[in-house]
């Protein structure tokens, strides 16, 4: 199976079609966001790679659950497990504007391809450990393809 990378054009094209397709009403398969919701997710997750949000230190059971992860992603090409714990700065369970949660989100995915771009992403992560851009890259791209599918799209 064929590695995806956010920065690739083809695959960046690919995820903003995607998130084009969604509407308001677009029901999700699982999980207790609706679409707004998780295209606000998707947009603090994508922030925290610009150095927008800051994630809080996490104990070493996390941080060993988090590397796993990460070597599974790679090794394997898995996605993202449903139902993911996720850090309380992510988690989106209040109303969100549809239409700016999706303008939003697509500005920041922008951004960070500029940020690939001129190498600005960090060296580490707290869940995940040492990062390179290419890490940042695939690992945005997978988030991005688990929440996407979650909403059939």
């Amino acid at each position: 199976m064929v590695k995806k990378y956010l920065n690739t054009p083809i695959y960046f094209e690919e995820i903003t079609e995607r998130i084009s397709k969604l509407s308001a009403n677009t029901p999700g398969k699982w999980g207790k966001m609706n679409a707004g919701q998780m295209l606000k997710h998707c947009d603090l997750v994508l922030q925290v790679a610009l150095k927008k949000i800051e994630l809080p230190p996490i104990n070493i059971f996390y941080k060993a659950i988090g590397i796993v992860t990460k070597i599974e992603m790679y090794v394997f090409n898995n996605g993202i497990p449903r139902n993911m714990p996720t850090f309380q700065k992510l988690i989106v369970n209040f109303e969100c504007d549809f239409d700016e949660s999706k303008t939003n989100l697509l500005n920041t995915l922008e951004e960070f391809r500029r940020a690939c771009a001129y190498k600005k992403l960090p060296p580490h992560h707290r869940l995940f450990g040492n990062m390179t851009e290419k890490d940042w890259e695939f690992l945005e791209y997978k988030h991005l393809d688990h929440h996407l599918k979650q909403f059939n799209v």
